[in-house]
């Protein structure tokens, strides 16, 4: 295993609602020496939701993302609130975003995203066991809720409006725990 290197002088350099946005020495074992940027966002993470209507069905939205300055398909998803668990957090973002809460909640994994330059985590959840309930969000507008296949995975992935990696990689996994499910 690699010797990790000794990072020092963090300065925030930029700050926004969602992110800071630091430089940073570091010191690598060989000598080296770079200076780093980093977009730090929110210590809690985020969860992303893969909600099962049932063992074949998952609930999808499209949502306006900035990012891309386009309608995605993508998976529940938001920021966990100060004082709340991940599956907390999963159940929550459901509700108010497809209108469905969960009587199980499955962790999966930690993921980040580019984690060369940014130290968000995202808690990947499986949710099953779904019951109607709603709740008022954080969205400016109401999202489009559809259901995919997860049978049709294989072709869902090159949907066009389907980018966002996260989600792409949690279907695959979820498709996994609710085949083993059943075996």
């Amino acid at each position: 295993m690699q010797k990790k290197p000794k990072v020092s002088n963090i300065k925030n350099i930029a700050t926004t609602k969602f992110f800071n946005i630091q430089s940073m020495d570091v010191a690598f074992s060989n000598g080296e020496k770079r200076q780093y940027e980093r977009l730090k966002p929110s210590e809690n993470g985020a969860v992303l939701v893969v909600p099962m209507l049932n063992d074949d069905t998952v609930l999808m939205i499209y949502e306006y993302s900035g990012g891309t300055d386009r309608y995605e398909l993508a998976l529940t998803k938001g920021k966990i609130d100060d004082g709340e668990t991940p599956l907390e957090a999963a159940n929550r973002e459901l509700i108010e975003e497809i209108g469905y809460g969960a009587n199980k909640l499955t962790f999966i994994k930690e993921m980040t995203i580019a984690p060369g330059y940014q130290s968000s985590v995202t808690h990947i959840v499986l949710a099953q066991d779904l019951y109607k309930d709603s709740a008022e969000g954080d969205e400016p507008e109401p999202l489009k809720v559809v259901e995919h296949q997860l049978s049709n995975l294989e072709k869902l992935v090159y949907h066009e409006d389907l980018t966002e990696a996260r989600s792409i990689a949690a279907l695959y996994m979820a498709r996994e725990i609710v085949k083993n499910q059943h075996s």
